[in-house]
């Protein structure tokens, strides 16, 4: 924890690059990008291709815009595009799959538990070929793991079985992982294990992982030369990026620290829990407590030093790298001694 007297809960974005990181970036070998390649961004770029079970791997800005090349690629203007309901490319990207990738959306219910749908409500809400004018759905959009469902994570079996719904409507699948590492960790697989059968992933380095600024957009080489292009048009061509990639090749190598920051959000929601507080299960590192008055909950965690955000109607925690146990420990000592308005 930075400041001593502010625990910051908000996001797992908010975590600065140690001693250890900025070494990397500042010694990194570079080259241009856009011109000719740079060494350390092809070095990420196949490292994180391996790691995804992927062809090959991009790496942008963000994952907004890593999504957004996705769905720009997948779809053509005008056709519609599943996702479980309150996924982060309907809710929390400013319409870009919309405005930029032209698509449609349908939210699908969590009928197989938070953040996850059935194969057959995949298969119902595909649909079946019609009269030209039918809109037509291509694409099924997974997300894993669910953000707004607290962190919940797709298990392998379940991800196949989706993908197959897919396959068997004839849809195509993207699967938006920009928290697949913490995924893996939690159900001790290999990140590509939660990939198989996607045509795409976009994958986060700058949440649990610890990087400054960075995501990876992975598929076959001929979607990532593509991928590439539509980079470049979005303005995310980048020069000497070796030195942002340079911290990405970092963190890939500290997944297996994200099992602290699970542990952690498991110490935090059962202090919530044992206080009395309306508080799920974590299965990562993200804690959803449901309150009364959500502004009025998030003002008064402020008062007492605590930093939250909100997610679903709900106060939303994430435990990261730069927030010990024993700053969870005084997170639920603050709570329970300034009464904040946390009871459902």
């Amino acid at each position: 924890m930075k400041d001593q007297q502010t625990v910051d809960l908000r996001s797992d974005t908010v975590t600065q690059p140690d001693a250890a990181m900025r070494r990397a970036m500042a010694a990194a070998e570079v080259g241009d990008d856009v011109l000719d390649g740079d060494p350390t961004m092809r070095a990420l770029e196949e490292r994180a291709a391996e790691l995804l079970g992927m062809e090959a791997a991009l790496w942008v800005p963000t994952g907004c815009m890593g999504n957004t090349i996705a769905l720009a690629l997948h779809l053509r203007r005008g056709d519609r595009y599943l996702a479980p309901r309150a996924a982060h490319v309907l809710d929390n990207e400013l319409g870009t799959a919309a405005w930029l990738a032209g698509g449609m959306h349908e939210p699908l219910d969590w009928d197989a538990g938070p953040g996850r749908p059935t194969p057959e409500a995949v298969a119902r809400a595909a649909g079946s070929s019609g009269p030209y004018y039918r809109l037509r759905t291509t694409l099924l959009c997974l997300e894993n793991t669910h953000n707004a469902a607290g962190g919940a994570v797709t298990p392998p079996e379940e991800h196949s079985r989706l993908v197959a719904a897919a396959r068997a409507a004839g849809l195509r699948v993207h699967l938006d992982g920009a928290r697949i590492w913490n995924a893996a960790v939690a159900l001790g697989v290999k990140p590509a294990e939660l990939t198989e059968g996607a045509d795409s992933v976009q994958a986060c380095l700058s949440k649990g992982l610890g990087a400054p600024v960075g995501s990876l957009v992975a598929g076959t080489e001929d979607f990532v030369a593509e991928a590439r292009r539509m980079r470049k048009m979005l303005g995310g061509g980048v020069r000497q990026g070796g030195v942002l990639a340079a911290a990405g090749l970092v963190a890939l190598e500290r997944m297996d620290r994200l099992a602290e920051d699970h542990a952690a959000a498991r110490l935090l929601a059962t202090g919530l829990t044992e206080m009395g507080f309306a508080v799920r299960a974590p299965q990562t590192n993200i804690v959803l407590a449901r309150v009364p008055d959500l502004q009025h909950s998030l003002a008064r965690l402020r008062e007492a030093g605590v930093l939250a955000s909100s997610m679903d109607g709900c106060v939303r925690f994430v435990t990261h790298g730069d927030v010990s146990q024993a700053d969870v420990t005084e997170v639920l000592r603050r709570i329970a001694s300034s009464g904040c308005a946390l009871r459902a």
